[in-house]
């Protein structure tokens, strides 16, 4: 072998070498000339929400019923909060907040039937200004681009809206398991290019009414052959929403590099009340019920597993999201960046103010959709650390609550003897001035979808 020779089989080593960690590669001869590396592939991320899921009903929240084995699994191994809310107990205002990070107010669509505002920024639009493939797959018939205007921030929107769900006259839902057939076949197609993805995937259990999965009564100490009270079928729809999101999960972990370069982030867009305040469903008040929410980040060997117990809000997920990844966040979200707080280089923020609202639930006629923004305001609410103060418009009642030593807001501590505190008045404030400025955004509701909102128990 020649010196030329030599030299060339050397700088072969080199760069085979210059995959391996930095530190234990060599540095290259002279008249080496190595091709620059390439440039790592980007995480995946992977979002997915379920429809009118309290904590308190997972196991993993420390429910007593062994509800949901696959989630528990995830939020073991995650950053899994405790204290996390969402800013409106309604699917369309909060999934269109926790993908925008602006408040109902201000993206327009606070009410089921209400489309956001054209052209607004949001997590998915970011991330495909970075090279990712985006999709969301729905199972919700109030989440239809028809009626949301949501499928603008995604390159593919599926509607998965294939069956009669609850024996009705519409086909308005899908299974869980439809769901799944839907986003795994995208993931068939995509997840092994050479682009990263964005995939959402929001299921529809277990929104009311809830049905009796007899599969899964033994395990939770329920008796089988149905007559159970709504309370108990609604936690066999959390146990079969699970099992799917577990066949999701597992999907993923059988491709191991794929888990290792892909975020998952788990959440519900609401919560659902089960006759507590005497109050069953969700939308029209901001008790606590319909407000709390499940919220993890999952990323084995960059999230280390722990519990955050400081305040969180869905709009915090897209500001969140983009810093794990280490994209710059648009300046008009609204939402806190936890990403430092998993890595132990920031604390939580230190007596945070959250803010919540609540509108008449759905549009149900084709009205005018300005109008029916700005009459649709029903509730404002603060929080403060545990202190929470909420007003209705329609009565002016005034609450105050000690989250604290009553977490199921029984004991109001206002009583009617003091004035509303500043920072609410300029928070409904601030709503009414965004209602009454926000730009129109026609309703597009046919007699289908007014008839379907009803079924699913929206009403004015």
């Amino acid at each position: 072998m020649n010196r030329s020779q030599a030299r060339s089989a050397l700088c072969s080593w080199v760069a085979a070498a210059a995959g391996m960690a930095a530190a234990l590669a060599p540095a290259p001869p002279a008249g080496c000339q190595l091709a620059p590396a390439a440039a790592a592939k980007p995480a995946n991320v992977l979002v997915i929400t379920i429809d009118t899921l309290r904590p308190d009903r997972l196991s993993g929240y420390g429910y007593h019923r062994p509800t949901s084995p696959n989630l528990d699994r995830l939020l073991g191994g995650a950053a899994r909060f405790t204290a996390a809310r969402t800013v409106e107990p309604l699917t369309t205002p909060a999934v269109s907040s926790m993908l925008t990070s602006l408040h109902p107010h201000e993206h327009g669509a606070t009410r089921n039937g209400l489309r956001v505002r054209r052209g607004l920024p949001s997590l998915p639009k970011v991330l495909a200004r970075h090279g990712y493939l985006t999709a969301g797959f729905i199972a919700n018939w109030t989440l239809r681009d028809r009626l949301s205007g949501l499928a603008e921030h995604f390159a593919t929107y599926g509607e998965v809206l294939t069956r009669r769900r609850w024996l009705g006259l519409f086909r308005g839902e899908a299974t869980a398991e439809d769901l799944n057939e839907e986003a795994l076949a995208w993931l068939d197609d995509h997840a092994g290019g050479r682009r990263p993805f964005f995939l959402w995937v929001h299921y529809v259990e277990p929104h009311a009414p809830y049905l009796f999965h007899d599969a899964y009564a033994r395990r939770l100490g329920l008796p089988s052959g149905g007559g159970a009270g709504k309370a108990d079928r609604y936690d066999t729809e959390v146990a079969f929403v699970d099992a799917a999101v577990g066949e999701l999960l597992a999907w993923v972990a059988a491709r191991p590099r794929l888990a290792a370069d892909t975020l998952v982030v788990f959440a519900a867009d609401h919560g659902e009340s089960l006759g507590e305040h005497g109050v069953w469903g969700h939308g029209r008040n901001l008790f606590d019920e319909a407000l709390r929410i499940p919220l993890a980040f999952s990323w084995p060997g960059r999230i280390p597993p722990q519990t955050v117990e400081a305040p969180a809000q869905l709009i915090d997920l897209p500001a969140t999201v983009l810093g794990l990844l280490g994209v710059p966040t648009p300046s008009v979200f609204h939402g806190f960046d936890w990403s430092g707080v998993f890595t132990g280089r920031e604390r939580p923020p230190a007596d945070r103010v959250t803010f919540y609202q609540a509108h008449k639930v759905a549009v149900l006629r084709a009205q005018d959709s300005h109008r029916a923004r700005e009459r649709g305001l029903v509730e404002v609410a603060v929080m403060r650390g545990a202190r929470k103060e909420s007003l209705t418009l329609e009565d002016a009642r005034h609450l105050l609550f000690d989250l604290a030593s009553d977490p199921g807001e029984r004991a109001d501590l206002n009583g009617g003897a003091t004035g509303l505190s500043a920072e609410l008045l300029a928070w409904r404030d601030r709503i009414e001035t965004g209602l009454a400025a926000a730009p129109d955004e026609p309703a597009d509701l046919d007699a289908e979808s007014a008839a379907k909102l009803r079924s699913l128990g929206y009403l004015e």
